[in-house]
């Protein structure tokens, strides 16, 4: 069984909506919003929602980290019920966690250079 964190679900928007130009801290507030909506489950009913959710619920399909699903009962008089479900994708979640683009390659060897200190630029000058 995979397992997700808030965590992971925040890199994951980062990677997703982050490019798109939402702020962290509102990235940060979804991703908790939806770690609650689902607490220790993968799926939850539609009902649970608001108009206002479902809307953001949308938005994070178009994403890839959410799809549906539905089951269907027979009730009395033989009339169809449909229930409607949220489902978490874990798996594109995680892959989208640990998603890194270009700019994010290229933010790493940025840090390991600004790591690397002046005495051992200056040794390898000395060297060559």
């Amino acid at each position: 069984m995979v397992k997700i964190t808030v965590n992971d679900v925040e890199k994951a928007l980062m990677n997703t909506l982050g490019k798109k130009g939402i702020e962290e801290v509102e990235i940060k507030k979804l991703a908790t919003n939806v770690m609650n909506f689902f607490g220790f489950s993968d799926t939850i009913s539609d009902n649970l929602l608001k108009v206002k959710d479902r809307d953001v619920f949308y938005t994070l399909q178009d994403v890839g980290i959410l799809t549906t699903s539905r089951d269907q009962i027979r009730i009395k008089k033989g009339r169809i019920w449909r229930i409607h479900y949220w489902v978490l994708k874990k798996n594109e979640i995680l892959r989208l966690a640990n998603t890194q683009d270009e700019d994010g390659i290229e933010n790493d060897y940025k840090r390991i250079y600004n790591e690397v200190s002046n005495e051992i630029w200056r040794r390898n000058e000395v060297e060559h």
